[in-house]
């Protein structure tokens, strides 16, 4: 077994929220989905989103230095397979669900557990991806209380009104 494929197993072991990050701007509508999303700081509001630089829409989100971590709920498993679906056109997935904006422009899914509305400060190229360190411009939390987690390679979901 390479060290690699050891990695991508260990990792799969590595339970991480779902969110659809998206952009609008210049180089127009996209999203895409995605776990690798983490806060730096509180101060200020920062986070950080990694995106493979070989995605269809790596050069939009650069282009249009804004973008939103929309934090998927228990309930929205099938919109994130919308946004993995790399056979659909960007129009095509934003017709799944509903949509508004905050103040960078960036879609903002109505539905999601939380939305961060983000402009890119910083962008640093490690191997396959790119490193988006964001910072928060505004927020909207839901009373949604479940959550969407990828863990061992499948979907659970997570909150308070889930039975143990």
């Amino acid at each position: 077994m390479t060290l690699q494929t050891e990695f991508r197993n260990a990792m799969a072991q590595l339970g991480s929220a779902v969110s659809v990050i998206t952009t609008d701007g210049p180089a127009g509508k996209f999203g895409f989905t995605a776990s690798a999303v983490c806060s730096v700081t509180d101060q200020p509001p920062t986070l950080l989103v990694c995106m493979n630089r070989n995605s269809f829409a790596h050069q939009h989100f650069k282009h249009n230095g804004t973008l939103c971590v929309n934090v998927l709920s228990g309930e929205h498993q099938d919109l994130s397979g919308v946004f993995a679906n790399a056979s659909l056109r960007s129009e095509e997935r934003f017709l799944h669900d509903s949509w508004q904006v905050l103040s960078s422009g960036a879609p903002v899914l109505s539905s999601s557990v939380a939305s961060f509305d983000c402009t890119i400060d910083t962008c640093h190229e490690v191997g396959s991806h790119s490193v988006f360190y964001c910072q928060v411009q505004a927020i909207r939390i839901s009373e949604q209380p479940r959550g969407l987690v990828y863990f061992n390679r499948r979907y659970h979901t997570v909150g308070d009104d889930v039975q143990a």
